[in-house]
């Protein structure tokens, strides 16, 4: 490597580090994934619109014990109350409202029962849908899950609201599991036919893994299944960054003035 490049690069790393808050740089530069990991294929044209108008930005994150924030210290630090925080730091004018609607052990078919009360009465923008977690631990048919899932998301669609499924941890207990891979596939593959975006939770933490960012113990609970507060806020970083990516990638709804407006992220009335 030549002296120019050396300095090219060390000059990034000092900029990205002198950016971070005090004490999170080295997190920060541990946490990260390969942009085709993270990158949403789909646009998400409500949430877009919300940043772009200036009105509250409301996410429902549903799903079972990962959006709920098992193993996580306190609720502070399960993945939506930090998606939360890093919405806002992003768009500090936009008044940013992240739901958790996360019930440990709940399997598909009882969080479908969950969506007009848990869902559709909060009208959404976006809806976070973690998902396949119990079905790679269990021993259930995989068609029947895909079906449940593609009911849900026909529910979503109707009710026109973005949507980004989150599929299972890399984890231990998991992976254990003849059906883990099943289930990843299926989800990535139910996300592809349907255009609905997903959080590709699995690839990314396996990433950490294999890249060396992480050993397994530093991102996974005792439990062996469960996130903690360093993954949960990981997770969290990383999907706010597609968020951010993604709403952006929509063009504006005119293409006169409007287009050449910057968006505006001053809080208004939904």
């Amino acid at each position: 490597m030549s002296v120019r490049r050396l300095a090219v690069g060390s000059a990034a790393v000092l900029l990205v580090l002198a950016v971070l808050p005090a004490g999170a740089s080295h997190e920060a530069l541990r946490c990260s994934a390969p942009p085709e990991l993270t990158r949403f294929r789909v646009p998400l044209a409500n949430t877009a619109r919300a940043i772009r108008q200036g009105r509250e930005l409301v996410i429902v994150a549903i799903g079972s014990s990962s959006t709920a924030g098992m193993g996580a210290s306190d609720p502070a630090h399960a993945y939506p109350a930090v998606l939360a925080d890093e919405l806002r730091r992003r768009w500090p004018r936009l008044a940013v409202t992240v739901i958790n609607r996360g019930i440990s052990g709940e399997t598909i078919s009882a969080v479908l029962g969950r969506f007009e009360r848990d869902v559709l009465s909060h009208r959404p923008q976006l809806v976070i849908w973690q998902t396949g977690s119990l079905a790679a631990l269990g021993a259930g048919d995989v068609e029947g899950y895909t079906a449940a899932m593609q009911e849900g998301i026909g529910r979503l669609k109707a009710a026109r609201l973005d949507i980004v499924l989150m599929d299972p941890q890399f984890a231990p207990r998991v992976l254990a599991r003849p059906m883990h891979a099943r289930v990843v596939n299926a989800i990535g593959a139910t996300a592809n036919d349907t255009k609905v975006a997903v959080f590709r939770r699995f690839a990314v933490m396996q990433h950490w893994i294999s890249s060396g960012q992480y050993r397994m113990d530093e991102v996974i609970s005792r439990d062996g299944l469960h996130l903690n507060d360093v993954s949960y806020g990981c997770i969290a970083r990383l999907l706010a960054d597609g968020l951010a990516t993604a709403a952006g990638a929509v063009p504006p709804l005119d293409t006169g003035a409007a287009a050449a407006e910057e968006p505006s992220t001053a809080p208004a009335p939904r």
